[in-house]
């Protein structure tokens, strides 16, 4: 008990005590202090800005920018060598953000996407800015715009998960002047979460990003071993804000009705398939509180889903796809369970994901309707807590019966950035119809100084019929400095733990796993920015205590001063396979114990180029036969600011010790942005072990704010049959809606 009192102890003291500064007095909008707090003062205007990128209102002449950004990169801590002047202000109803960026070399600036919520956006020149809305430093809802007028934005929670599907109704405008470019920002109370009250207390950050020199620059010290996504969601880092007044929010209700016509031909199936379908239905906001919303839908209709993005899977584990509707999007990160990076998309992660929002209205390939449902979300006090039920209807097609989904969540915030929680998920039937489930769990993150955390979960699945190894828990600490990096993780996941609204890519493991990292800095170089060298050791038994899995990897790695990076690395491998697994349709791997290494190198050219994308060679041993393999991902190329075109490959050729495999995942996928909320995309696959040839092409135009057309082709063809490729399926659908606020 003494040792675990001291231990306690230490760790409440090394929780840093949120730095204050004094407010600034008028003209001045900034204040620093000494230990770093940084205070800026939002300044009420008498009348609405006019967004149209020219700085002429009076606010601009009496009220002093915000300035003196601080790099985080390349130069930690140093005055950032471009000046960017921020004004902060506000009126009745909407919060305004004008940022004035000065460039030395105008000719040098790197901008090359318009389209709404691009990654490829903070890729290039930008300015960005987010706000903590309710000051729990810890969640925050970003920003960023770059000089063509692209913009994306988003929501943060626990300083680390990000949701970029959060898509609020806001009015932008660039501009140019001698010596920089300029934006005008407008965002409506309305389109915002807040505490109740008039007078607010929230957190400020801004940012700058200058591709060229590869720097990045803001408005408080943020350390570089956060790197970008991390300094932007860091809201403990923010400037507090004063002199801001909110309005008192109304219990406003958004309405989002839409209308849908398809058509579908399907000239492979049994009998052959043609059919025209049309449809309607609504999405409902109601703001409960002005921190609590309320989220209902009525015959539920995802037609501007985007198409997958097909994956070759040479393991024996399931692939994880991530979530695109947009109902299941927003606000999603309150549904993040222990911390876990997968519900952001990591594909490979072990760590279960107990809401799987992807097992709603889709099974066995089939959609399956959806009658509708609701959600709410939003926070309490030091509480966030989200819940949703959906009901789909029965489909015999898919021996799916109509089922219910219903989740509910709730966080509780202690010491000043760390939390505790807990989740139930409950379904009404299997794809059998024979029984429910339920899945429960608790989890904690906990995060001291600015870069140590530690997370760790229990969870339980109940069902009939399954046996009692059902839990599943984690412990895992995490040291992310800038120079050193350490890592360890204890998972279990036992072989009866199956969440039926989860994910579970593997079963029946009890993994114990460690990562050290060295990242010097090389002292003067003007090529070099830093260097690594990362050890990992991966040991996996299962219930029995057999040992599975064992994996040794090494990688050293150069990140140069204009963001290439160069990577070499070698993997010892130990799998014991227990039952055959595909390669292909007509390739697997036979059981047996494996033991075998690989090695790999890889070059990534910074995506501010006009053609980037990382280049992935690997060659080795491969159950008991060899293998070679070439990626290409994250690939760009910029015909013009407008027009993109983003190639994909993955080739591998396998020798085994009975046959010879070999397959190709070719892709590519064409944007053309005629304004930023107005775009044309086409995906083109084609995968050489399904023999199959599918596109998807979408546009979409937001043709006023929140409301939108989507036309959307969709067509996959058969290459099993000589000469053209034999049509499968193919889709046409048209959606409109249309957003009204009242």
């Amino acid at each position: 008990m003494a040792v675990t009192r001291v231990l306690l102890a230490a760790l409440l003291t090394a929780v840093p005590v949120t730095a204050w500064s004094a407010p600034p007095v008028p003209p001045e909008t900034l204040s620093h202090e000494a230990d770093g707090a940084v205070t800026i003062r939002a300044v009420r205007v008498s009348a609405p800005l006019h967004i149209d990128g020219v700085f002429e209102e009076p606010l601009y002449q009496e009220a002093r920018p915000a300035s003196d950004f601080i790099q985080m990169e390349p130069r930690g801590g140093m005055p950032a060598t471009e000046r960017t002047e921020v004004w902060l202000s506000h009126d009745e109803d909407h919060v305004y953000v004008s940022v004035k960026a000065w460039e030395s070399a105008p000719e040098r600036r790197v901008a090359n996407e318009m389209r709404r919520d691009s990654g490829n956006i903070r890729q290039g020149d930008s300015v960005g800015f987010s706000f903590d809305t309710f000051r729990d430093r810890r969640s925050a809802l970003l920003f960023e715009v770059n000089p063509l007028g692209g913009r994306t934005d988003g929501q943060s929670t626990n300083e680390r998960q990000y949701n970029a599907d959060w898509n609020p109704v806001w009015q932008l405008a660039t501009g140019r002047f001698d010596g920089g470019w300029c934006v005008e920002v407008a965002i409506p109370f309305a389109s915002l979460r807040y505490a109740p009250g008039t007078m607010q207390d929230w957190g400020f950050q801004a940012r700058r990003t200058v591709k060229w020199k590869n720097e990045i620059a803001y408005l408080t010290t943020v350390p570089p071993a956060f790197g970008l996504g991390r300094g932007d969601f860091s809201a403990s880092l923010y400037a507090s804000v004063v002199g801001l007044e909110a309005p008192v929010t109304a219990r406003r209700i958004e309405v989002k009705p839409y209308v849908i016509g398809s058509r579908t031909d399907g000239r492979l199936a049994a009998p052959p398939l043609s059919s025209g379908s049309a449809a309607a239905g609504v999405d409902a906001k109601y703001a409960i509180t002005p921190n609590l919303t309320a989220d209902l839908t009525v015959n539920t209709d995802f037609a501007q889903v985007e198409a997958d993005e097909q994956q070759v899977n040479l393991t024996r584990f399931s692939l994880y796809f991530p979530e695109k509707r947009d109902f299941f999007l927003e606000n999603q990160g309150i549904f993040t369970f222990g911390n876990n990076a997968t519900s952001a998309g990591t594909a490979t992660s072990d760590v279960p994901v107990l809401f799987y929002s992807r097992r709603i209205g889709l099974a066995n390939g089939r959609d399956i309707p959806i009658y509708g449902g609701g959600r709410v979300t939003g926070r309490a006090g030091r509480y966030s807590m989200g819940a949703v039920t959906m009901q789909t209807r029965a489909d015999a097609a898919a021996q799916v019966p109509a089922t219910n989904f219903s989740v509910l969540r709730v966080k509780r915030d202690v010491l000043r950035r760390s939390s505790l929680g807990a989740i139930g998920t409950y379904r009404s039937g299997t794809t059998l119809g024979t029984e429910a489930s339920e899945t429960y769990g608790v989890d904690g993150t906990f995060a001291f100084f600015s870069n140590l955390s530690i997370t760790s979960y229990w969870a339980q699945t109940q069902a009939a019929g399954r046996g009692d190894h059902n839990e599943s828990y984690r412990a895992q600490l995490d040291y992310a400095g800038d120079r050193y990096g350490l890592q360890a993780e204890r998972l279990v996941v036992g072989r009866d733990f199956a969440p039926d609204i989860g994910f579970v890519r593997r079963s029946d493991m009890r993994k114990t796993y460690a990562q050290a990292r060295f990242s010097p800095r090389p002292r003067g170089s003007r090529r070099v920015r830093k260097r690594s060298a990362v050890g990992q050791y991966t040991y996996i038994d299962d219930d029995a205590r057999r040992l599975s899995t064992r994996t040794v990897d090494g990688e050293l790695a150069l990140e140069f001063q204009n963001s290439d990076r160069l990577s070499a690395g070698v993997t010892a491998n130990y799998e014991r396979v227990t039952r055959t697994f595909p390669l292909t349709a007509t390739a697997g791997v036979v059981p047996g114990i494996y033991s075998f290494t690989t090695t790999r190198a890889a070059y990534t050219v910074g995506q501010q180029r006009r053609a980037s994308g990382t280049l992935l060679v690997e060659h080795g041993e491969f159950y008991g036969g060899r293998r070679t393999s070439a990626t290409l991902s994250r690939s760009r190329l910029n015909v013009t600011s407008r027009l993109s075109v983003e190639p994909n490959l993955s080739l591998n050729w396998i020798a085994l010790p009975t046959q010879t495999v070999t397959t190709q995942l070719l892709g590519g996928r064409v944007t053309f942005t005629a304004t930023p909320l107005l775009f044309v995309s086409a995906l083109v696959q084609y995968n050489h072990a399904a023999r199959t040839v599918s596109a998807n092409a979408r546009l979409r135009w937001e043709y006023r704010p929140g409301s939108e057309l989507f036309v959307v082709w969709n067509e996959e063809r058969d290459r099993r049959q000589s000469g053209w490729p034999a049509l499968q399926t193919r889709s046409l659908i048209v959606k409109a809606n249309r957003f009204l606020r009242f």
